[in-house]
């Protein structure tokens, strides 16, 4: 792996006033280090109540029949007074919006140019003769990538080809950057085909999951289903119906896995019309590591190489020669992906990137977000009642205040980091996951958002730029069963702060 060191962390906030303290490093054995000028807060106002809410957002919430101690709100203005406080305190689970804390503690410990490296690597000596034929063994370090996809392998590979690679015996895949982290993807709500129930692994390719590709066949009024990457034992079983309905919006398709003798079967069924065009699903078919074996000797084979072997896990020799290598985006643009489209898995591998960085290797869950709050405790930001377990949001278990939240997106806009950082949300009405939301002209591009939402929860947090030049934080969570009433609430409050 290769990154920036926590100097990022450690610079004084720009403009703050400030209290410099001294303290350990982050991880044992690292050297002192100053820890980041911390922003003096303005004082808080007395706990408030819905009905001291400007009237409109009063009677919207009101409207929405959930009861008041369902809601923990804050909104602070940057440099100015904090205008609501309603049970801000409280510990709530805020669904995907801990992916907030998670990618803020990464970015500002690993910094923006932080990359994650993924290697082939070959015993000391080791020379491909004229057939091309490596001694030995062939061994890939994986790097706890979050974003390699199907192509970088290939690329990789096809480096190994250049190099005159032609036929390799074993393959041995070093994965212990991450320890024990796989876990059962249907264990959290019983759909374990869903990519957004992805296990993270140290070598993870394509986030894990395959792509159903139903492209349309208008002569015979039918759609054929493609798999990709087509590796061998993975077949189709059923068929989509077609329509000629005009388009009703994305199709609705099922699926269901089925383990049988002969590999994975996976049955389809529905329907979808044929005005809609192409169209594609992504599914959880095999695990990550059985995944990323079957892809490895496809694409070998399409290269024109030969494998004779077999693939386990081992460790590189620390001797070993680098044969071919490949460099993720920077920190700064997976933080993109993560915030901006949710991406859970790439969360929870990212949340063990920093345990394994600045904690103990292997990492693993508890201990690694155990480093995320030392992390913002260092920044004047400790959250006594964090609980972020996975990182990603995708728990029951999971807990932080809204004072606890707002206090980091304060601590960040005052960051040089500020920039990245804020970039990785979705824009209001624009892209990622607020697109279709908030598209009104007074609110539309008007603010940086991160939203969450979970059976019984609903959260949003990020920043609004109001019609006067103010920025506002803000932050809505609700916690009940009713909890997707609260909607029409939150919209309008991030309209009221555009308006201001």
């Amino acid at each position: 792996m290769t990154g920036s060191t926590g100097r990022f962390r450690r610079t004084l906030i720009a403009g703050a006033t400030a209290l410099v303290v001294f303290g350990a490093g982050t991880s044992p054995g690292a050297a002192q280090t100053a820890v980041p000028a911390v922003a003096v807060k303005p004082t808080l106002p007395a706990a408030q109540s819905v009905s001291s809410l400007p009237p409109p957002l009063a009677d919207l919430y009101r409207k929405s029949q959930l009861p008041e101690d369902a809601l923990s709100l804050v909104v602070q203005e940057l440099d100015g007074p904090r205008l609501m406080s309603i049970n801000g305190a409280v510990p709530r689970n805020p669904a995907s919006v801990m992916k907030l804390v998670t990618t803020w503690a990464a970015l500002a410990e690993l910094g923006p140019n932080y990359t994650w490296r993924t290697a082939f690597m070959a015993d000391p000596g080791a020379r491909v003769d004229a057939q091309g034929r490596l001694p030995g063994v062939l061994y890939l370090r994986a790097g706890g990538d979050p974003q390699l996809m199907f192509e970088d392998l290939w690329d990789l590979l096809r480096e190994l080809r250049l190099r005159g690679v032609k036929q390799i015996k074993d393959l041995v895949i070093d994965r212990s950057i991450f320890g024990p982290v796989s876990e059962d993807p249907g264990a959290f709500d019983g759909a374990g085909d869903r990519p957004y129930n992805a296990s993270p692994d140290a070598l993870m390719v394509g986030f894990g999951a395959m792509r159903l590709l139903f492209m349309p066949d208008a002569v015979n009024r039918q759609w054929v289903p493609v798999i990709d990457p087509p590796v061998p034992g993975i077949r189709i079983e059923g068929s989509v119906q077609w329509s000629d309905a005009v388009c009703p919006g994305s199709p609705v398709v099922r699926t269901e896995p089925l383990i049988t003798q002969q590999g994975v079967t996976i049955r389809i069924s529905g329907t979808a019309a044929g005005s809609c065009g192409e169209f594609s699903l992504y599914r959880l078919v095999l695990d990550q590591q059985e995944l990323m074996t079957s892809t490895f000797r496809m694409l070998w084979k399409e290269l024109g190489g030969t494998f004779t072997g077999t693939v386990r896990n081992g460790l590189v020799p620390p001797d070993a020669i680098t044969l071919a290598v490949h460099d993720s985006p920077p920190l700064a643009d997976t933080i993109r992906v993560i915030n901006k489209r949710s991406n859970n898995v790439m969360a929870r591998t990212l949340l063990l990137t920093l345990g394994a960085e600045r904690g103990t290797r292997p990492a693993t869950v508890g201990p690694s977000g155990a480093v995320a709050a030392r992390v913002l405790a260092d920044q004047g930001v400790p959250m006594p009642e964090l609980s972020i377990d996975n990182g990603a949001g995708l728990s029951r278990d999971a807990r932080v205040s809204a004072n606890s939240l707002a206090a980091m997106l304060d601590t960040a806009w005052r960051s040089p980091l500020m920039p990245e950082f804020m970039s990785s949300l979705a824009i209001s009405g624009i892209d990622g996951t607020m697109r279709r939301r908030m598209r009104n002209e007074s609110t539309q591009g008007m603010a940086h958002l991160k939203s969450g939402s979970l059976r019984d929860v609903r959260a949003i947090a990020g920043y609004v730029l109001g019609a006067s030049g103010k920025r506002y934080v803000v932050v809505s969570v609700v916690n009940h069963d009713r909890s997707d009433a609260v909607r029409a609430f939150d919209d309008a409050l991030i309209k009221w702060l555009a308006e201001r």
